[in-house]
């Protein structure tokens, strides 16, 4: 696993959902940019992109265990 990936671990779901809505701001930002022509760093939107699946993916993980903790 890699310390990126680790320390998005450690964050609180409420840090996790602003931290991919911050994301989502960023990409719509960034794809306006491309539109215009002012995009120079295409791999910020891949980047950007893949860091909020990698967010997503996450939350539903740290629910899904809450969940079964709760039912336990």
């Amino acid at each position: 696993m890699s310390d990126k990936t680790q320390k998005l671990r450690d964050l609180s779901l409420e840090e996790m959902h602003k931290r991919v809505n911050d994301l989502r701001e960023e990409r719509m930002n960034l794809r306006f940019q491309q539109a215009t022509g002012e995009l120079t760093d295409h791999t910020r939107l891949r980047h950007t992109r893949r860091q909020i699946a990698r967010l997503i993916t996450l939350i539903a993980e740290k629910e899904r265990m809450a969940q079964m903790e709760g039912e336990a």
